[in-house]
């Protein structure tokens, strides 16, 4: 599965409570940057689709290792666009998008107090603008993000079993 939304919406903390939960591998797609992305976030430059292409690639890869070894994961990762989760989707078709789906003034308010992370709040505009919900044919489900950590694992394990997935 993988936990997608803006920057600031909780998709690590998410991730990292649903891959304990679930029993999972996880992986954070901060981690699949490479370091030129890494500095031109850092100052304050927001990615294009080519700085994109070797970081999808490599997150595609990990997914893929996941659905031959039949283990699954719980990957955390923006997938701003539908073009993006398409290119997710062809490592692992039955790839189940989790939406962390909140308003930008909460958002911002979280960045402000998180510590040592290289995306800015300063562009946390641009990643609404591309901003691309998840569509009634993606395998997905928004869960809202107003609640407590634990409310939004609730929520996230309820969708999974709506639609058939392993909790």
């Amino acid at each position: 599965m993988v936990v997608m939304g803006v920057s600031g919406s909780g998709k690590s903390t998410l991730g990292e409570r649903l891959a304990k939960t679930l029993r999972l591998p996880f992986a954070d797609a901060d981690d699949f940057h490479p370091p030129e992305n890494v500095r031109k976030m850092s100052a304050g430059a927001p990615l294009d689709d080519a700085d994109r292409a070797p970081w999808l690639a490599a997150m595609a890869d990990w997914l893929t290792a996941r659905a031959r070894e039949g283990e699954g994961g719980v990957l955390v990762c923006s997938a701003l666009k539908r073009r993006y989760r398409d290119r997710l989707r062809q490592a692992s078709p039955r790839l189940f998008f989790i939406h962390l789906d909140g308003p930008e003034e909460l958002i911002r308010e979280r960045m402000a107090h998180r510590e040592g992370h290289f995306m800015p709040a300063s562009l946390l505009r641009s990643q609404f603008a591309d901003l691309e919900p998840l569509q009634e044919d993606e395998r997905g489900a928004a869960v809202p993000i107003e609640g407590p950590p634990h409310a939004t694992e609730q929520a996230a394990l309820a969708a999974l079993a709506r639609a058939g997935e392993r909790p």
